[in-house]
């Protein structure tokens, strides 16, 4: 019988890291068919919470957060750039990249998980942000992201124009954080192992085949990182 694990991908859109830590894990999953089913669920963080709307460039945001110079932020995030385009993603990064607030975004990928496509609105989402620099705080965005990922732009009108779900993001995103998730990406299988930082496929991989052959979850929440 083949194992099934249950992966809680906790990221946000806004996180250039969490781009790279899908890929890889997706790649890893695809490397596991046949051998172990995975049952991936989108989790909700956000990096900046208080960000307004109109968001701010990602190098005043990084300079008063962590004091880093513009210099050393272009290179961090051409480091990142360079390894999503080996993973076949393009990530635009320029000093007038702007952060933004993610939390409707967060929203509309609840709903997404409702109706099965939050795989594939992440994968807009992050296209839309991270490769178009797109402002994902603002709905005409959120919306053109919804239709390719084949949600019906109507019904995330709908929710993006009411507090749906607002409550349901909010209580995920004080769970994770209780169960010791302070960063992401991570990646929780099984309500067990915590898996931190955007991983390679092959370590995604190993680490997903050595749980699946241990003894079935008791359903504990993850140990810290």
């Amino acid at each position: 019988m083949t194992p099934t694990l249950r992966i809680d991908f906790v990221s946000d859109i806004a996180c250039p890291w969490c781009v790279l830590g899908l890929l890889g894990l997706e790649e890893a999953i695809g490397r596991l068919a046949g051998d172990v089913d995975v049952d991936l669920h989108f989790q909700p963080f956000e990096l900046s919470p208080d960000m307004a709307p109109e968001g701010r460039t990602v190098v005043d945001h990084l300079a008063q957060a962590y004091g880093s110079t513009p210099d050393e932020i272009l290179q961090r995030r051409a480091v990142v750039s360079d390894r999503a385009a080996a993973l076949g993603f393009d990530m635009k990064t320029s000093l007038e990249t702007r952060v933004y607030n993610s939390f409707n975004a967060h929203r509309l990928m609840h709903w997404a998980g409702l109706q099965g496509r939050q795989p594939a609105l992440a994968r807009a989402l992050f296209e839309a942000y991270h490769s178009r620099n797109e402002n994902i705080a603002t709905a005409d965005v959120l919306l053109d992201a919804a239709e390719p990922a084949g949600l019906d732009r109507d019904s995330a009108s709908a929710v993006l124009g009411s507090d749906q779900y607002a409550n349901d993001v909010r209580q995920a995103e004080y769970l994770w954080q209780t169960r010791g998730v302070t960063g992401v990406p991570a990646a929780i299988i099984d309500g067990r192992y915590l898996i931190s930082g955007a991983q390679p496929a092959e370590a995604y991989e190993q680490a997903l085949r050595q749980i699946a052959a241990q003894p079935q979850s008791d359903g504990n929440p993850p140990a810290p990182a």
